[in-house]
């Protein structure tokens, strides 16, 4: 039979696969695709991110050494890793938008989790560093030039508020958008806690409150990371998605008109942005295969995200006629 491809109708939220399909010599079959949806463009948000945060670091690191600052050059350090989380995040969105090649059939989106899982590495080693840190400078307290790590900490939380806003809209489409916001919020956060940890100690005297606020930060971030480290690992052991329940998905493809049985369904993602499913469908009734297949692309696309459907139908031992009554029609 001639195969069938109707087009998603709705752009798919983050997806995760769920096995491998399993090809059977099935006499009926029938195909209905849909077409990936293109990540949104957040180009010109990773290169001013980027750029910012690159002259932010080389000031960091300046300042740092006139001051003799060792918050302001670990500050300067994770800084620097996090421009290395938006440059793999932004190759990520990148390679994503690169079209199919006859070897290639899926493009290189894939590298987008691969991306997605580079930046929550970089995150987490960059929390162990603060930690360590942190640990050290409690047993053997530094004095700290106050007033020169408030003040450029205080234009980081502005550098970094700013790249993060650029990010906000994409967020929860995007698993790379996601952590670059992760990752700027996270600095943020980090020059909040120096400022008021020097502001702190300038009036105290305590040298101890500057490691005790960065271990807490250090905490925070990685609280806020896991979810992403762990998103990302579900995605490259092909797991399905939080967002979309495999169960109701069956039922969804049970209610279609004279569809019997599921099986071999699978869910998976494409790259953090796109969500395809395959799934065999036993229908004995012949009739109105076309429809079925639009039918059910739409309702996937429009319930659940899935933006890139393949059927495939099944007769099973019998035909029925299309003026009999069907088991399982509505």
């Amino acid at each position: 039979m001639p195969a069938l491809h109707a087009p998603a109708t709705h752009a798919p939220p983050l997806g995760l696969r769920l096995g491998h399909p399993h090809p059977h010599p099935h006499a009926h079959h029938h195909g209905a695709g849909g077409h990936h949806h293109t990540p949104a463009n957040f180009d010109r948000a990773f290169a001013i991110g980027i750029a910012l945060n690159t002259l932010f670091v080389l000031a960091e690191t300046f300042f740092g050494l006139r001051a003799h600052s060792l918050a302001l050059l670990a500050d300067a350090s994770h800084n620097l890793g996090d421009i290395l989380g938006l440059v793999l995040a932004w190759a990520g969105t990148a390679l994503a938008r690169r079209q199919p090649t006859e070897r290639r059939t899926y493009g290189v989106r894939r590298f987008s989790v691969l991306a997605a899982m580079g930046n929550a590495g970089v995150l987490l080693i960059t929390v162990g560093a603060i930690a360590v840190e942190a640990i050290q400078r409690l047993r053997e307290p530094t004095p700290v030039a106050t007033t020169t790590v408030a003040v450029v900490a205080s234009i980081g939380i502005v550098i970094n508020l700013a790249t993060a806003l650029g990010f906000l809209h994409g967020r929860d489409q995007d698993l790379n958008i996601r952590g670059a916001f992760l990752h700027m919020m996270g600095d943020a956060a980090i020059s909040a806690g120096v400022v008021i940890a020097a502001l702190v100690v300038y009036a105290t005297g305590r040298l101890w409150i500057d490691p005790l606020v960065s271990l807490l930060i250090a905490v925070l971030i990685a609280w806020s990371t896991w979810s992403l480290a762990r998103d990302s690992l579900n995605l490259a052991l092909d797991a399905v998605p939080e967002n979309i329940d495999p169960a109701a998905v069956r039922a969804k493809l049970l209610a279609l008109d004279g569809v019997t049985e599921v099986h071999d369904l699978h869910i998976w993602a494409m790259s953090t942005t796109d969500v395809a499913l395959t799934a065999h469908l036993q229908r004995p009734c012949a009739c109105g295969e076309d429809a079925l297949l639009a039918n059910a692309t739409r309702q996937l696309s429009h319930d659940f995200g899935i933006g890139h459907v393949t059927l495939q139908l099944e007769r099973g031992h019998a035909d029925y006629p299309c003026d009999r009554a069907q088991p399982g029609a509505l």
